[in-house]
């Protein structure tokens, strides 16, 4: 019996049936200032399929449409004054780091004007980030944001492997160090 439980927990690890353990030492050794607040998971967790509102009525989108690369998906409202606060530094990472290997995902989570949003963005000269909303709050419930800002790092194969709840330096050395070490490791 213990050589078919083995046989089939090799097998299963062979094909992937188990999730592998994201290795993300070396991006949190790099964690300083506020990037302190950012929590490694142990093991990658699942994200939620629902569907969020792709910019000007383009249709639906989920973050299953970024596998493939590492997205910081950042949960935020026009309201929330810490959320517009780091919303230049999100846009500073997306131009040093956005490309094949990594995005910056921003939602725009409950009642927000989508005006108020471009306008927002276009002052603060950040129109390189996407303006996404979640207006009935059905992918932040389910993603468990309670508060905002939330911001999630979530890997190529589609799975969350960090949070951080509260606005942050993102736009840091720590922050760049984190999210190079990331996309190195999956590069290498």
């Amino acid at each position: 019996m213990k050589k078919l439980v083995t046989a089939a927990l090799y097998m299963a690890l062979s094909v992937g049936a188990i999730p592998a353990l994201a290795d993300t030492s070396a991006a949190e050794a790099l964690r300083e200032g506020d990037m302190k607040k950012l929590i490694f998971h142990g093991t990658p967790e699942a994200v939620s399929g629902q569907s969020f509102d792709l910019a000007d009525g383009a249709g639906q989108g989920s973050l299953a449409d970024y596998e493939g690369k590492h997205i910081l998906v950042n949960f935020w409202a026009t309201w929330c004054a810490p959320c517009r606060h780091e919303m230049p530094m999100l846009s500073e990472l997306q131009t040093e780091f956005g490309g094949d290997e990594f995005e910056v995902v921003t939602i725009a989570t409950g009642r927000n004007n989508p005006a108020a949003i471009v306008k927002f963005l276009d002052e603060i000269g950040a129109t390189n980030l996407p303006r996404h909303q979640d207006p009935k709050q059905k992918l932040a419930a389910q993603m468990g944001v309670f508060g905002l800002p939330i911001t999630v790092i979530i890997d190529p194969e589609g799975r969350e492997i960090a949070r951080l709840r509260g606005d942050a330096d993102w736009s840091s050395d720590s922050a760049k160090a984190i999210i190079a070490s990331l996309i190195g490791a999956e590069s290498s």
